[in-house]
Order: C-alpha cells, then sequence, then structure tokens
C-alpha cells in the first residue's frame, strides 16, 4: 500500500464558544450529520450517549462506546499502489499520557470528517472501532488503530486544563536500522548532522537550484549520528519538497536534520528511505533537534570524524563472486562494483524502451495515448529510455549485464532519445514500430573496461535468471603518467558514489517486461 500525501486543512468554520471544560464547536459524524452541542458540562457529546474517556493504552479490538480525547499529530491520504484507488485517511494521534496511536477513516467517510480536521488540534471522538494494527510499515508502538465507524462523533477539544504532547518521535540508530532492513516492519525515525546534499558540502552557500524546488522527486542525503557510519537518506516527493524548503530558508545552512517514518533499504549500502508519513525538521524545529545541535556545537571533533566529502561505495566483486554471492541462502537484494569488459552488445532484441517522461516507468499503450502505471495518468509523454543488454566478461568468467536509464547515458555518451531521434530523422520512410538497429556509439563501446554498479535482485536469487542489471556506470579513469617523460597527468575523478537516479532505475526495472530482460520515486 502507498499514500500520497496532502495538505491539511488550515482553516476551520467558525464555531460558538461552549463554558470551560465542556465540548465546544461542531460535533461531525453519526451519518454524516452536524449537531450543535448543548454546552452540557463534562467529557461527553451532546450527540450520543455519554462515555468514560479511554486512555490509549487501554484500547482494545473491538466496538467502544467511550470517548478518547488527543492532539492530531499528522494525517495523510492512503492509496492502494496497484488500483490506484483512495482508500482512505490515515492519521496519528497522541494523548494525554503521551501514548500514541494510529486512526483511520475508511473512503466512505473521509469528506464527512476532513474539512474539520487540522494537523496540532485537539479533539474528542465518541463511537469508534479498535482495529488491529497492520503488520508492514506501522507508525505507531500500539497493536490497536482507532477507526471510525459509521457512527462515530468527533468534534474540538478546548479544554485548557488538558496538556497534551506536541509530538513524539520514535529514534533508531544505524544498529536498529540495519537489523530491520529490507523487512518491510514498523517505520522509524532518524536525527543527525548532514555531511552531504546532493553529493555537495552544506555551508552557507549552497542552495538547491529553483529547478529541483519547483517540482522535487528525490533529494539525496548523507546523515551521520554522533559518531555512528554515515547514512545514506533518501527523500522522495513530499518529504523532497519539505526538506528543500526549509534547506532554502536557511539560506543553505541546516545542520541537524529529523526525518519521521523511514523505510531502511539496502541499495548497495544501507539506505533510509521515505514515505508518504515522512515529516522533516531543521535545526530549531523540534526539541529533539535543537538538543542534538546543541551536542553538535559541543563535540565536533566528534562530528568530523568522518570526512563530509565520503561516500560510502558498495564492495567491489568479481563476477565468479557475484555468482556465488547469489547461489548463497542468506542472500539478499545489494549492490556490488564489478570491473568487466565488453565482449559485446546484443543485437537481436530492442535497445531501448518507452518511458513515462517523469517517473521511467514502462508505458502502456492505450487506445490512443500512452498510460503510465505508476503515475496513475491516462496520457503522458513518452521517453526513451536504455534497455541495452552486454554480453561481458572478466579474467575468469563471462555475464550479461542489461544497462537501464541514466546508466546507459554515462556508459554511450548520449541520450537514448538523441539516438533514436537521429535515426528515425535520418530514415524518415520508416513506420514507428520499427526496430532501431544498435548504435554506432553503443557499439564504439566493445573492448572497454569499465566498472559498473550492478544489482543483484531477487530474480538473480530466485534462480530465475543470472542476468545483472547496471545501475550506474563510473567514469573512465585517464591513463596514468608516463614515468619516462617526467610529465604528469591529472587524471579525471572517479565518482565512488551511487548516483541520485539508483531509485528511479530501480523502479523502471520493475516496469520492464521480464520476457525481454529475464530479470522495481517519489514517497
Amino acid at each position: 500500500m502507498k499514500s500520497t500525501s496532502f495538505a491539511a486543512v488550515s482553516s476551520s468554520p467558525t464555531i460558538p464558544k461552549g463554558q470551560s471544560g465542556a465540548s465546544s464547536g461542531l460535533s461531525i459524524g453519526f451519518r454524516g450529520r452536524s449537531s450543535v452541542p448543548s454546552g452540557g458540562k463534562g467529557k461527553s457529546i451532546a450527540t450520543g450517549n455519554a462515555g468514560d474517556v479511554i486512555p490509549f493504552k487501554d484500547l482494545t479490538l473491538g466496538r467502544h462506546e467511550g470517548e478518547l480525547q488527543f492532539r492530531l499529530i499528522h494525517f495523510w491520504e492512503a492509496w492502494n499502489s496497484l488500483t490506484k484507488v483512495l482508500i482512505g485517511i490515515e492519521m496519528l494521534l497522541i494523548d494525554e499520557e503521551g501514548t500514541v496511536v494510529q486512526g483511520f477513516i475508511p473512503y466512505g467517510r473521509i469528506e464527512t470528517y476532513r474539512r474539520h480536521m487540522k494537523a496540532g488540534g485537539t479533539y474528542r471522538l465518541n463511537k469508534f472501532f479498535g482495529s488491529a494494527n497492520k503488520t508492514n510499515y506501522s507508525v505507531a508502538e500500539a497493536s490497536v488503530t482507532i477507526t471510525f465507524s459509521w457512527n462515530s462523533v468527533l468534534s474540538d477539544l478546548e479544554d485548557s486544563t488538558i496538556h497534551f504532547p506536541d509530538d513524539r518521535f520514535r529514534i533508531q540508530g544505524y544498529k536498529e536500522f540495519d537489523a530491520a532492513c529490507d523487512m518491510k516492519g514498523a517505520l522509524y525515525d532518524y536525527v543527525g548532522h548532514i555531511k552531504l546534499v546532493n553529493g555537495q558540502v552544506p555551508n552557507d552557500g549552497l542552495l538547491l537550484g529553483e529547478a529541483g524546488i519547483a517540482a522535487p522527486r528525490r533529494v539525496d542525503l548523507h546523515v551521520q549520528t554522533h559518531d555512528d557510519p554515515v547514512l545514506k537518506l533518501c527523500l522522495w516527493d513530499k518529504a523532497a519538497s519539505e526538506f528543500c524548503e526549509k534547506f532554502r530558508a536557511s539560506g543553505g545552512a541546516a545542520r541537524v536534520i529529523l526525518v519521521t517514518t523511514l523505510n531502511p533499504k539496502r541499495f548497495g549500502v544501507l539506505s533510509l528511505s521515505s514515505m508518504t508519513p515522512t515529516r522533516v525538521f531543521l535545526d530549531g524545529d523540534v526539541q529533539e533537534t535543537r538538543d542534538y545541535l546543541s551536542w553538535l556545537n559541543s563535540n565536533l571533533e566528534v562530528a568530523n570524524k568522518v570526512k563530509p566529502d565520503v561516500v560510502v561505495k558498495p564492495e567491489p566483486a568479481s563476477l565468479g563472486e557475484l555468482f556465488a554471492y547469489m547461489k548463497q541462502s542468506s542472500a539478499k537484494v545489494a549492490w556490488f562494483e564489478c570491473t568487466a569488459t565488453i565482449d559485446d552488445v546484443v543485437h537481436d532484441s530492442r535497445w531501448y524502451y518507452i518511458g513515462c517522461g517523469e517517473c521511467h516507468t514502462k508505458a502502456t499503450k492505450g487506445a490512443t495515448t500512452l498510460m503510465c502505471k505508476k503515475c496513475g495518468k491516462d496520457k503522458i509523454v513518452g521517453v526513451p529510455q536504455y534497455l541495452a543488454r552486454l554480453s561481458v566478461y572478466d579474467n575468469k568468467d563471462q555475464a550479461v549485464f542489461v544497462v537501464l536509464g541514466d546508466a546507459g547515458e554515462e556508459l554511450f555518451g548520449k541520450k537514448a532519445s538523441d539516438l533514436v531521434e537521429s535515426y528515425y530523422q535520418a530514415n524518415e520512410s520508416v513506420g514507428a514500430d520499427h526496430i532501431v538497429p544498435v548504435p554506432q556509439a553503443m557499439v564504439d563501446t566493445i573492448g572497454q573496461t569499465r566498472k559498473f554498479i550492478v544489482k543483484v535482485s531477487t530474480h538473480n536469487l530466485d534462480g530465475k535468471t543470472q542476468t545483472l542489471t547496471v545501475t550506474k556506470v563510473l567514469p573512465l579513469e585517464a591513463p596514468g603518467p608516463e614515468t619516462k617523460s617526467g610529465e604528469s597527468v591529472d587524471g579525471e575523478p572517479v565518482n565512488g558514489g551511487e548516483d541520485h537516479a539508483a531509485e528511479s532505475v530501480k523502479r523502471v526495472a520493475d516496469g520492464v517486461e521480464s520476457a525481454v530482460v529475464k530479470r522495481n520515486k517519489c514517497g
């Protein structure tokens, strides 16, 4: 299940104020009707039978007639990632005792409640159902989710004597995330100091480009907690936008970041990926970032033990070591750096596919337009993307590599769209379904020895195929100096870091038909 977030309602209707300690404002619910409370004192709501206030820690499964009192920390839309159907509203709630639970409003009741909800507002809820908390990607420790039922009544709570904590974070470190990697379990929070922003060391002059802020899909950070190893942090879609906005407001000087509800995955190295409920806080936003910033200012020698320009590289491996790894029962999806020589470019299949211009997922043909299953759009602009198959070898073994997306541009020096366009311009008489022959730019790479970042995918571990997916091709190193002349030659720097398109390439790979390849951003 994947969600697409939306902005919380920032305004509410004009509401008559009640007496202190009493329910005030509109009571929303009970088959969608709105009723004004009678102003009676106590913890009950006038539209239904009064019930006892239930602490979150005492919640049980099943129907409840009592009352809940809470602060609404955050809420977001939940969508079915396959059918693109809106399922409902998910919420994060906290009560007076600081217990956090997850809430859910089914699709049919969204309009009844959403327009009256505001992140940070305090509410009372009468009549609800206790559902079992989901096991995958849960955002709260409690085993019970508060589900709004047909007769639930939500109203404002303006009792000034009740103090609700603003938030409660579930912060974990490197070891905990490493142990939970690729498990699809609970989503936890992370705080640390920023080492890199899109590969650059943050400073007062570092501002993300306007184009990246206007429509960001991904921001890559490298973050470290105290003296733990550096973690790669991938922010997608709304989380990327939120970071860009706050980072630009800081003048590029923000140093501490707290990101909530992160999913640990291994893209060659341990990475934390944002999800739909993810929120981003910098420097002085919350007490946790203020505390960490205070520590950072007092422990600069510890924070600087790892150089800011260090980017952890995928582990080097030969082709034989890759094949041996794929046979291990404990093997997981992982990325490796592999040096190999290109022996040939496969000519008997298409070397490109038509992908979505936004997410690069393989486009689907509609009646008159191209569609994208991932974006959910029925009219998209199709862009050719690399899908090249290479026969490679090293000292002992041979293999087949599939080169996708940006990795193809890195290897062949040109965009796939440019090569396709130039071919059709030179051959105006051919039809749209004509198979474009392998371009000379691709043939010219035969004989080159290159360093590839390759992905060991699920289909490799299942034994379905040994074909390996290339997600990045490292630049060629310049030849070393000739000692006889004494001249020095400046080598071209090798970028050992993972590229920012690794996740988008993964999603492209998900969309490629297995019959073609035999072998997957935002959140």
